[in-house]
C-alpha cells in the first residue's frame, strides 16, 4: 500500500528482506523512501512527532532484522549528490550525501586520481554509514580521512555539523554507533590529488601488489587488487552467489587489554601448540586477534552449516555468515550463537557481532 505526504514516498507492510544484503527481515509497518536530505529530516521529524519507533536504514549491509520485522517507521536513506572542492594545494575535499553508494563514490575518487579511500573499495553500503561504523579494510579506516559530518540531532530537531575529532572514532565504532540520537545526512573527506594511494600497510595487499609495506601505489591498481581480494573471499555483492548473501564480517576482531591478552595467548598456545603462529596486531592499550583465525581453530571451517543448511559460514571466509537462499533470521542467529559460544568455550574469547541487530539479539 502506498500513501503520500507532500514530497514523501510512504508505503506500508514492506518486507525489509529486500533492503538488506542478507536478504532477511520481516515487514516494516511504515516505509518511507527519503530521496533528499530535506526528505530525511522531514520523515524523521514526522516519526518523532508522532512518537513512533524509528529505524533509519541505509544500504542494509550491516544490519540483521528480526523475522517479525519492525513495528514502526523505517526511513530508507536514498539521498544523492557528490561534490569535490580543492581546499589546498594537493588536497581535495569530497562531500557526499548519506544515500550515495559507498563503492560508487570510491570508484569516482579513483577515476579522479584522488587517494585515501581506495583500500575501502568493494565495501557494500551507503556513505552515511561509514563514519558510524568507522569503516575500515586493508589497513585503512575512514577516521584517517574524515573531516566532518552533517547530522540531524533528534533530541533538538536541529541539523548540526560535527568534526571527526568529535565523533569518538575507534576500531569499528564511533559515538554514533549503537544509538538512534542522530541521523547522518552527509559526510566530508579530505583526499590527496597525487594519484597515489595511502601508504600500503596491510601485508596481504602489499604482497598482491608486489610492493613493500609503506609504499604508495597508483590508486587504480590498489582498487583493482582490493576488489580481487574481496571477491576471493565472497565479500563483493553478487545476486547469483549465496556466499555474498551476508552482512560482511559478522564478528569484529577481538581487542584485548594487555593483561587479558597474555592470558588468552597462553590458552591459545595450549590448544594449538607452541609452533603455530598466532596472528595478532597492535591495538591501543593491548592487542587485536583475528576472529576468523579463532573461529577456524575452534572447529568451524569454511562452509560450516547451520540449521537445515539454510545458513552457513561462507565457503570463502569464515567471518561471513550467509543466507543460502531460504534462511530466516532465527536460522542465522542460531549459527552465530553456535560459533560465538564455540570460540568462547575453546579460547575464552567473547566475539562481538558487528552488524546492528534490529528486534533480535544474540
Amino acid at each position: 500500500m502506498t500513501t503520500s505526504r507532500p514530497g514523501l514516498d510512504i508505503r506500508s507492510a514492506i518486507p525489509l528482506s529486500g533492503y538488506t544484503t542478507l536478504r532477511l527481515g520481516g515487514p516494516a509497518t511504515t516505509f518511507v523512501e527519503a530521496r533528499t536530505a530535506r526528505e530525511v529530516i522531514d520523515a524523521v521529524r514526522a516519526a518523532d512527532s508522532a512518537g513512533e519507533p524509528l529505524l533509519v536504514l541505509g544500504g542494509g549491509s550491516n544490519v540483521l532484522v528480526a523475522d517479525e520485522g519492525f513495528e514502526g517507521t523505517v526511513v530508507h536513506i536514498a539521498s544523492k549528490g557528490v561534490g569535490m572542492d580543492c581546499t589546498a594545494a594537493g588536497s581535495v575535499q569530497l562531500t557526499a550525501e548519506a544515500g550515495e553508494n559507498w563503492d560508487a563514490v570510491v570508484a569516482q575518487t579513483v577515476s579522479a586520481g584522488l587517494g585515501g579511500i581506495e583500500c575501502l573499495s568493494g565495501i557494500p553500503g551507503l556513505v552515511g554509514a561509514t563514519p558510524v561504523q568507522n569503516v575500515g579494510a586493508y589497513g585503512v579506516e575512514v577516521a584517517e580521512v574524515l573531516v566532518s559530518v552533517d547530522l540531524l540531532d533528534r533530541a533538538s530537531g536541529e541539523v548540526r555539523t560535527l568534526t571527526a575529532d568529535q565523533l569518538g572514532l575507534a576500531y569499528r565504532t564511533s559515538v554514533l554507533k549503537g544509538t538512534d540520537r542522530a541521523v547522518v545526512l552527509r559526510v566530508r573527506f579530505q583526499l590527496a590529488d597525487s594519484g597515489l594511494s595511502a601508504p600500503i600497510r596491510y601485508a596481504e595487499l602489499a604482497n598482491t601488489l608486489g610492493v613493500a609495506p609503506g609504499e604508495r601505489v597508483p590508486v587504480d591498481r590498489v582498487r583493482q587488487s582490493v576488489l580481487d581480494l574481496r571477491r576471493g573471499k565472497g565479500m563483493v555483492l553478487d545476486d547469483d552467489d549465496h556466499d555474498t548473501w551476508s552482512a560482511g564480517s559478522f564478528f569484529t576482531n577481538p581487542v584485548l587489554p594487555l593483561d587479558q591478552l597474555d592470558e588468552t595467548l597462553a590458552r591459545i598456545v595450549a590448544h594449538v601448540g607452541p609452533d603455530v603462529k598466532i596472528p595478532q596486531y597492535p591495538a591501543e592499550g593491548g592487542g587485536k586477534l583475528s576472529a576468523a583465525w579463532l573461529i577456524e581453530r575452534a572447529g568451524f571451517q569454511k562452509g560450516y552449516p547451520g540449521p537445515g543448511e539454510r545458513v552457513a559460514l561462507s565457503h570463502s571466509h569464515t567471518l561471513a555468515l550467509t543466507n543460502r537462499g531460504e534462511a530466516t533470521t532465527a536460522d542465522l542467529l542460531s549459527l552465530a550463537r553456535e560459533v560465538r559460544d564455540g570460540v568462547h568455550r575453546v579460547f575464552g574469547v567473547e566475539l562481538v557481532a558487528e552488524p546492528v541487530l534490529v528486534g533480535c539479539a544474540l
